[in-house]
């Protein structure tokens, strides 16, 4: 069991030098085979050229946007270039690069998948989980968005529909890829986790969620989130997905 950590990435050069040693520490410490994967989606701040200057310490590959694209493209880069290489028993982490998410719950989220779940998420609201330096209006906005997610969908086992910190087992992705092709991620941007949740949900995939301590505090540089757009992209996501749910 290899584990791939999918980094999506714009203008980042601040929190990389951080978040990068530490998952290699943590990665190295519980003696997991892995590869880092950054997509840069089009950064301005020499965040590629950062990227690619940690490769002779850790195992990273840099992936690239021309331009960028948004966080939906990015990770569906980061999605489809590690499936062409990973088997279907690997662990595909998906996480952010602005050193929000502590590299430290991984060995939790690949045990879980050892032991039988497909998708791991973690979560803020599972019990023990928590949130640091978050503003006022992104609780409350994700706070609101989740209470009408679960309405909406109920899916089983999930407290924390927009966590982008996730454990996938590779198979998982790969199935998804092969049912919806080039719209198993249709999302221009934030919803694309809470979509990406929903579409895999035809597989009846065995969730399981470890609990989060958000680290909004520790993030250098301004938030890529502009609100009325993403509040726009989840009412989307809840009265189109109907067709998606078997």
């Amino acid at each position: 069991m290899k584990v791939w950590v999918v980094l999506p990435a714009f203008d980042e050069a601040e929190n990389l030098p951080a978040l990068l040693p530490g998952l290699a520490g943590t990665l190295n410490g519980a003696a997991l085979p892995y590869k880092i994967v950054v997509v840069d989606d089009g950064s301005q701040d020499g965040t590629r050229s950062l990227a690619e200057a940690f490769r002779d310490r850790f195992p990273v590959e840099v992936v690239s946007h021309e331009r960028n694209r948004g966080l939906a493209r990015t990770v569906e880069t980061g999605i489809r270039h590690t499936l062409a290489q990973a088997g279907d028993d690997d662990v595909v982490i998906t996480m952010d690069a602005d050193n929000t998410h502590p590299p430290q719950l991984i060995p939790s989220m690949v045990e879980a998948i050892r032991r039988g779940a497909d998708l791991v998420i973690a979560s803020r609201y599972a019990p023990g989980g928590m949130e640091e330096g978050v503003p006022l209006t992104r609780q409350i906005l994700s706070l609101g968005i989740g209470v009408l997610l679960r309405l909406r969908f109920g899916l089983r086992g999930v407290r924390d529909y927009s966590s982008g910190y996730r454990a996938y087992r590779a198979q998982l992705l790969r199935q998804g890829l092969a049912r919806y092709r080039d719209s198993l991620i249709e999302a221009p941007g934030f919803s694309v986790m809470a979509e990406l949740l929903v579409k895999l949900q035809p597989f009846h995939p065995r969730i399981a969620e470890v609990p989060l301590h958000l680290r909004y505090d520790r993030k250098r540089g301004q938030s890529k989130m502009r609100l009325r757009q993403t509040v726009r992209e989840y009412l989307s996501l809840l009265f189109s997905t109907r067709r998606w749910v078997r």
